[in-house]
């Protein structure tokens, strides 16, 4: 009997001005993303992928402390335990990209990982940082990632995670891929211009390099006053074979789905043998500073 699962991405738009302060923002966007969730659920969604920070806008278009304002704890903060209430609700598994505070002034870029019941399963820290102009001040918030590459095994698969910018990495693609993830997803804040080429190039290769499916979620609409660029949306999901499957529109909220056969994860694999091939006592140079 084949695997197949019901996966979704939600994309969403500010919907608030960014002058609005941090909690105004912040329940602005819980509000919208429960609502998505909600439809997502009716659509039969079984594993849910939200946006990068999805609480507020893509702050680290500034270097601003009034936004640690929205860094929180994970799992022990409010926005995990609601997550958890409606993973349980509707019986899905719920992956939610926060502002985590570990400790005071001690933060990361994160998700927490939920499963179907309600369980908090762990979480992934971002790993690499982008900090560059115009508009990725990401080090100024965070500390990068120091929990590796987990991968999740969830009610109806095994989860992989990269946030972002870890996408231009293929060896953070390949190392989530070593650790079983069938579904590898990419939560992002990506903006028009130099990246919008990459972004259904690098990730469907990863996908077929690989041999796992790939969801990457994107942010929509502009968000001022930064004026970083137009975040594009287009989120979609691509097979193991680097095809994209189901794609999101370019300005709108939009929960987008698509029936993932995991079964089609083998029956690549015995096609295309890259993993039986690899050759990682040649690679050292790969970790050498």
């Amino acid at each position: 009997m084949a695997r197949v699962v019901r996966a979704g991405l939600i994309q969403a738009g500010l919907g608030v001005p960014a002058q609005a302060g941090a909690e105004r923002i912040r329940q602005a966007m819980i509000d919208r993303h429960v609502a998505l969730i909600e439809e997502a659920a009716g659509r039969g969604v079984q594993v849910l992928c939200l946006q990068e920070l999805f609480t507020g806008p893509y702050f680290p278009a500034e270097q601003n402390d009034a936004w640690r304002e929205l860094a929180e704890p994970v799992p022990e903060g409010p926005t995990t335990r609601l997550m958890s209430e409606l993973a349980a609700r509707h019986g899905m598994v719920l992956i939610v990209p926060l502002f985590e505070e570990e400790l005071a002034g001690l933060n990361y870029n994160a998700a927490a990982v939920i499963d179907a019941d309600g369980r908090y399963l762990g979480k992934y820290r971002k790993v690499h940082l982008p900090h560059c102009a115009p508009g990725f001040w990401e080090k100024f918030y965070f500390r990068p990632g120091n929990l590796g590459y987990p991968v999740f095994q969830t009610r109806f698969a095994r989860i992989g995670l990269l946030i972002c910018y870890d996408r231009h990495f293929p060896e953070a693609a390949r190392c989530v891929g070593l650790g079983g993830a069938e579904i590898v997803f990419n939560p992002s804040a990506t903006v028009a211009g130099l990246a919008e080429y990459l972004w259904t190039l690098e990730q469907p290769a990863h996908a077929a390099a690989n041999g796992y499916f790939v969801g990457a979620v994107n942010r929509v609409g502009r968000e001022e006053p930064w004026g970083i660029g137009e975040f594009f949306g287009r989120s979609y999901f691509c097979d193991p074979r680097g095809r994209i499957l189901a794609e999101g529109s370019r300005d709108r909220d939009e929960v987008v789905t698509a029936d993932l056969d995991l079964d089609q994860i083998r029956e690549v694999r015995h096609v295309w043998q890259f993993l039986r091939d690899r050759r990682p006592e040649t690679y050292g140079r790969l970790i050498e500073p």
